[in-house]
């Protein structure tokens, strides 16, 4: 009985510690650019985003498809960065154990 109660007390401190740091997360912001810095966006760990910067040199009337490709790029990388360490922070609290549906 004694080692049950151990064992929840450990999944307790383990949920808040995933709580406390998914809460932390969520306010850090990732910075990805494309284009050779020529589209930067900014996004938060909720996946939202924050800034995006196009450079006035990357506008180009001819060529807008190399513009929307550059801000996709960008926006899609800053994703990846959050996500990556969302999911690396959490498996520091898990000890790499598989938490489906957390993150």
């Amino acid at each position: 009985m004694k080692d049950v109660r151990l064992l929840m007390k450990q999944a307790q401190q383990m949920q808040a510690r995933m709580a406390e740091t998914q809460a932390r997360l969520e306010i850090e912001t990732v910075e990805a650019s494309a284009g050779g810095g020529m589209v930067t966006a900014v996004m938060n760990g909720k996946h939202e985003l924050i800034s995006l910067k196009i450079n006035p040199q990357a506008v180009d009337p001819e060529d807008v498809g190399l513009l929307e490709d550059m801000v996709m790029g960008a926006i899609n990388e800053a994703s990846r960065q959050a996500q990556e360490r969302m999911t690396t922070e959490m498996q520091k609290i898990t000890g790499g154990m598989g938490m489906p549906g957390l993150f």
